[in-house]
């Protein structure tokens, strides 16, 4: 079978990145977008546009394809690209789905039936369940996606309720599915991942391991290949469940096995049935164009399995319009954008892009590649150091501080590593002991565990007498109102959640203090600095 045009049911650079190796392949392209987002790069790129009513309607993108003529559809990632519904509608249409069919989406794609399914396998899964069965710490996360999206860690049972009812709102919103469920919270764990290719005549294979563990508000930020520091017999027993998984559930194309690595414990905790973010470099280490071996896979080819020895290493960068310290979302239009030569750039806007709150505030991934990490890091950090962005913020400060980082630089970090290391803080000089690896690592007891970076640190520290305007710290509207003119409210106590880029940012009180007058109401679009609610100490 031969695919001729390709819907990419997505938006920007994943939609971008789809386009490229689809013109490489001489395959038609075919763009959709939302109508407050027609004039996007994405749009402007492929070789015809469709305007649709939302990027989580399935019905929308259907009737999309069908009005421009395509064969197939790629659902990219995030929106609907884990949603057997859409799955089935492309196939129910006619058309050619490139991913998972419906059903193996509907059986692994769903984090709770994932779970068991794995543990049926023998994979070791991370405990889930109720509350009561679960502990604390727990994890709160959306059933149907990822991203950081619908998820809340819990260390407070009077905490619960609040957190399950924002995760459910949030994975409502961006995903239109409000399931969530309980998790055993890990404090120090390293995230590595497997990326798999698997055809429809039973073959399947690992193309290796990244590691993901440098996370901030529980999104990656920096990805590699492979993971620093990773013993080889952990690396063989992470392909070896991720690869009995995808049998056990029938797999059929791209796909991510996500797992928590716990000394020498290892956790399934999902399987991410799409093509990741971070798929740069494992593109990078093997030489295989990841969304071209989707498309074969997809038009019923075999996998070619002698082509995948991996050589150097990988790292990825994501520059995102967001605060360098507090990681929260910024807005506005891009009015310089240089980035860097020598290395591979996914970018998802051009200088004059206007930068908005609906969407993820992704601009660009910076890929960097070497001989060894080392090499790697020392062009990337070149390349950080050529790029440049004006008219919005982005966390390009934060990514040339961790990449210059010497802990970041020794390797093998956890998902602790931003508590221990808070953006833009002065590094230590050297490391106490030596570098990775070296024996001090191993023999000193583990940190105790910490909690996240306090966003808010050093506004909550002011005394009685205090008063002022407590402002949005981002650009976003109103979901929820949580006090009136009069009420008494206590320091980190929620006056306003704001929601942008689908997710709940609450605002809190940085005092004690007296609520003098509360200046939004629910569904108010706001701009980052604007007064929310005025108090008085």
């Amino acid at each position: 079978m031969q695919l001729h045009r390709v819907l990419v049911a997505n938006r920007g650079e994943i939609a971008l990145r789809v386009f490229r190796t689809c013109a490489r392949l001489g395959i038609g392209t075919v763009a959709v977008a939302a109508p407050d987002d027609l004039g996007s790069l994405h749009a402007r790129s492929a070789d015809t546009a469709v305007e649709i009513a939302s990027y989580l309607d399935p019905d929308e993108h259907v009737r999309a394809a069908r009005d421009a003529g395509a064969d197939a559809v790629h659902p990219g990632y995030g929106f609907l690209a884990e949603s057997a519904d859409f799955a089935a509608a492309v196939e129910d249409a006619g058309l050619t789905w490139v991913g998972p069919p419906s059903a193996v989406l509907r059986l692994g794609g769903d984090k709770l039936a994932a779970k068991r399914v794995a543990a049926a396998a023998g994979v070791p899964v991370v405990p889930s369940g109720s509350p009561a069965d679960v502990g604390l710490p727990l994890v709160v996360k959306a059933a149907a996606g990822g991203g950081g999206r619908g998820m809340r860690i819990v260390r407070d049972t009077g905490d619960l309720a609040d957190a399950l009812d924002a995760a459910q709102r949030e994975a409502e919103a961006a995903f239109g599915d409000g399931t969530v469920f309980c998790e055993r919270y890990l404090e120090r764990p390293r995230h590595v991942e497997v990326q798999l290719l698997a055809d429809a005549h039973g073959a399947v294979i690992s193309l290796g391991q990244r590691d993901c563990s440098v996370q901030r508000r529980h999104q990656k930020v920096v990805e590699e290949s492979p993971p620093p520091g990773l013993a080889a017999a952990t690396g063989r027993a992470l392909d070896e469940a991720a690869i009995a998984f995808a049998r056990a559930v029938g797999y059929v194309g791209a796909g991510t096995a996500e797992f928590l690595v716990d000394g020498d414990d290892v956790f399934f905790l999902e399987l991410n049935g799409r093509i990741q973010v971070e798929h740069p470099v494992t593109e990078a280490v093997t030489g295989i164009d990841l969304v071209e071996q989707q498309l074969r896979i997809a038009a019923g080819e075999r996998l070619v399995t002698d082509r995948h020895k991996a050589e150097g290493h990988a790292i990825e960068a994501r520059l995102y319009a967001e605060d360098p310290r507090t990681f929260l979302p910024r807005s506005g239009r891009v009015e310089l954008l240089r980035l860097p030569s020598g290395v591979r750039v996914d970018a998802g806007v051009e200088e004059g892009d206007e930068v908005g709150t609906r969407y993820d505030p992704l601009l660009a991934k910076i890929v960097s590649h070497g001989r060894d990490r080392g090499e790697a890091l020392d062009r990337l950090a070149a390349a950080l150091s050529e790029t440049a962005v004006e008219g919005v913020d982005t966390n390009l400060a934060f990514l040339r501080w961790l990449v210059a980082h010497p802990a970041f630089r020794a390797g093998g970090v956890d998902t602790a590593f931003l508590v221990e290391h808070p953006p833009l803080s002065v590094p230590p000089p050297r490391l106490a002991g030596g570098s990775w690896g070296e024996p001090w690592r191993l023999n000193l007891p583990a940190p105790a565990p910490a909690s996240p970076p306090d966003v808010d640190a050093g506004a909550h520290e002011r005394g009685h007498g205090a008063t002022g305007s407590v402002t949005a710290p981002m650009p976003g509207t109103v979901l929820a109102v949580h006090v009136a003119a009069g009420d008494a409210v206590e320091p980190r106590q929620p006056l306003v959640t704001l929601e942008a880029m689908k997710m709940e940012h609450p605002v809190t009180a940085p005092f004690a203090a007296t609520v003098t007058a509360v200046t939004v109401t629910v569904g108010d679009g706001v701009a980052a600095g604007r007064p929310l609610v005025e108090l008085e100490g």
